[in-house]
This record gives C-alpha cells, sequence and structure tokens, in this order.
C-alpha cells in the first residue's frame, strides 16, 4: 500500500501513527502497563495528539501521564474528556466532541463513530464506547474499530468513509471473535486488517491466525500480524 503514513500497532489497542508533515499521533495508549508493549515505547515523549476510543483502563492507559509529560492534545468523548479534566488534565490540552462528529487537525481529521462495548473511568461512566476515524489529508483513511462487537452500521462505515486500514479487535471474551472480526472485515471492505485486542490478557483467547483464516474466506481484505513495536506502514 502507497502511504506517507508511518504507523505502529504496540501491542492490546495501542498505536502510534505519524502523519505526512511529521505529527505524532497515540491511540488507545495503554503502554506501560501493557506486558505486549516494547520497553522503548512504554514511555513516549514526543506525542502531538492523544485519541482515546472509550474510558476502560486498558485504553485510557498512560494518557494523563504522557500529557502531563508533552503537553498533548487529548482528543476523546464528552464524558471522558471531563472526567479526565477531573483527574488532571488541563483545560487547554483536552478536545471533547461526539459520535458523528469531526475535529480537523494540521493534516488530519478524526470522526468518532460508535461501537458497541460499555466505558468507564476509574469506576465512573464515562459516556459510549466509539470507533476512530482517521482522514489523513490526500493519504489513506485508518479505521480504529475501538472495543466492540459485530454490528449492521459497520457496512454503512465502510460506503462512508471508505477506509484503507481497520484495525479490528477479534480477541473474544470482552470484543468479537476472529470469525466475526472476520465478517466485520467483509462489511467494511478495507485493503488491510490489523488484528488488536488479543493476547494480553487470558480472557483475550482469539487468534489472529484464526481471523485471517476466516477473512480470506470471506472477503478481499489482506491480514497483517505485527509483533507489538513493528511498524506496519511507512519506510
Amino acid at each position: 500500500m502507497k502511504t506517507d503514513i508511518k504507523a505502529w500497532w504496540l501491542g492490546h489497542s495501542a498505536f502510534r501513527i505519524e502523519s505526512q508533515s511529521g505529527k505524532v499521533i497515540y491511540i488507545d495508549p495503554f503502554l506501560s502497563g501493557n506486558p505486549s508493549t516494547p520497553d522503548d515505547q512504554k514511555s513516549p515523549d514526543d506525542v502531538d495528539y492523544i485519541l482515546l476510543t472509550h474510558g476502560h483502563e486498558d485504553h485510557v492507559g498512560d494518557t494523563l501521564d504522557i500529557a502531563e509529560k508533552t503537553g498533548c492534545t487529548v482528543v476523546a468523548q464528552v464524558e471522558l474528556s471531563q472526567l479526565l479534566k477531573k483527574h488532571g488534565l488541563k483545560e487547554d490540552q483536552r478536545i471533547e466532541f461526539n459520535k458523528g462528529g469531526t475535529v480537523a487537525f494540521d493534516d488530519f481529521s478524526v470522526t468518532l463513530v460508535d461501537a458497541k462495548h460499555s466505558s468507564s473511568f476509574q469506576g465512573e461512566y464515562a459516556g459510549e464506547a466509539a470507533g476512530l476515524v482517521l482522514s489523513f489529508e490526500d493519504d489513506i483513511c485508518f479505521y480504529h474499530l475501538g472495543d466492540t462487537s459485530l454490528f449492521s452500521d459497520l457496512e454503512l462505515y465502510g460506503v462512508m468513509y471508505q477506509p484503507h486500514v481497520v484495525a479490528v479487535p477479534m480477541g473474544d471474551h470482552y470484543t468479537m471473535g476472529p470469525q466475526e472480526a472476520a465478517m466485520a472485515c467483509e462489511m467494511i471492505g478495507a485493503e488491510l486488517a490489523i488484528p488488536i485486542h488479543y493476547g494480553t490478557f487470558p480472557p483475550l483467547t482469539g487468534d489472529p491466525e484464526d481471523f485471517r483464516a476466516f477473512t480470506g474466506e470471506y472477503c478481499d481484505t489482506e491480514v497483517a500480524i505485527p509483533e507489538p513495536g513493528d511498524q506496519f506502514l511507512g519506510n
């Protein structure tokens, strides 16, 4: 896939993405407490934006520490953003929005879309779980499904946003398993799928090779299975 975007999977649901202009974006930065994140990726110091799908600790992760250290902007759904402010996130570092809304930054934009899951942060209601659609100017569209079950609007999102790359939870127990995740790929129709949210904890038993096999049966989406810390887009 030809792209100027660089992307790394950091284990679980966490990603580091660099835009064409070099802006550094983290999605769901569960890093220091993530047993699969490489040690040299656990404490980043060059972050411009953090984007969050929902409030669970294995997704918010190190957001507050990274924000304090780097001064980055944190983008999250309204209720979660307000909880993060309550726990120390500075007002001028937060951008809140909601499902269906799009926020533009530099050379990319972020749209918050639906996901079927729950959301809380440190025991408090944190709005609803969501997915993130990142559209890079004159380049690819990257869709992070967040934590979700299978639902029919995924087909609509495929038509609307035409994502090139999807990050798909397939670990089972708390999200879709491999077969449902493959069905999601069929519905969305992206070129490339990255399996996420598996293997981090014992209940997450979904096998990415099973996901790849099911996806091959259902559609033409290519499945890449990077190791945590591996770069899978860009040079």
